[in-house]
């Protein structure tokens, strides 16, 4: 009869999740994933014979040592971080595209003299960074995709430094919306208090927030 080392299904388990770094909630779906993919090994080796101990034991020993399973895992952690950092992105930029300007329609303001050379620069340059940003969410995704379909080690790379190009592209729409607003409230006094203005600073800055989150937890995934 084989000897396996005296290592259990929880210890294993334990092992491999020291060493995987991304979302709690993905990461728990892997670990248990992986436990009940052992616990079936275990059950089909107890029909077969062995005792609960020795099932267990075997069952740990053909699953692999922890080290050489976490970049497997790791990897999908940082696929799945990804997927969701791109689909939040794309949410939150296809808003501030599309509703940016309702924020201004119907203001006191808007027909009154233009803002400065800089301001204008400044809305153009956001909004061609909120584009590029929304072109590499689409570009993560696609690569995520592919790379779960293909074994092609490109794939991984590619959607690694797209991910990363994607995170500081979303830290400068979020500084550059920033600047933007606080320099329109301090150009027009009245949109301090005009609602729209309002209501659209609280739902940008929980969007931001919300994304922010998210990148976060994919470079923890990607480090």
């Amino acid at each position: 009869m084989g000897r396996w080392d005296d290592v259990r299904v929880e210890d294993r388990l334990r092992e491999l999740a020291d060493r995987l770094h991304g979302p709690p909630r993905l990461k728990a779906d892997l670990l248990a994933e992986a436990r009940h993919g052992l616990q079936d090994a275990v059950e089909a080796y107890r029909n077969g014979g062995l005792s609960a101990a020795q099932a267990e034991r075997r069952a740990v020993a053909e699953f692999g040592d922890a080290a050489r399973l976490a970049p497997a895992y790791q990897a999908e952690l940082a696929a799945g971080s990804l997927r969701g950092l791109a689909m939040r992105v794309l949410a939150v930029a296809g808003i501030l595209i599309v509703a940016g300007d309702l924020t201004w329609r119907g203001s006191s303001w808007s027909d009154g003299p233009g803002p400065p050379a800089g301001y204008r620069l400044l809305s153009a340059s956001l909004n061609g960074i909120w584009v590029t940003t929304a072109l590499l969410a689409a570009a993560g995704l696609l690569l995520v995709a592919a790379s779960a379909r293909s074994t092609h080690p490109v794939l991984p790379r590619l959607a690694r430094l797209t991910g990363f190009g994607l995170t500081a592209t979303l830290a400068l729409g979020v500084l550059g919306g920033a600047a933007l607003y606080g320099w329109s409230v301090g150009l027009w006094a009245p949109a301090r208090t005009w609602p729209p203005m309002i209501v659209g600073a609280l739902l940008t800055s929980a969007g931001f927030l919300w994304t922010a989150r998210a990148a976060r937890a994919w470079l923890l995934a990607a480090r």
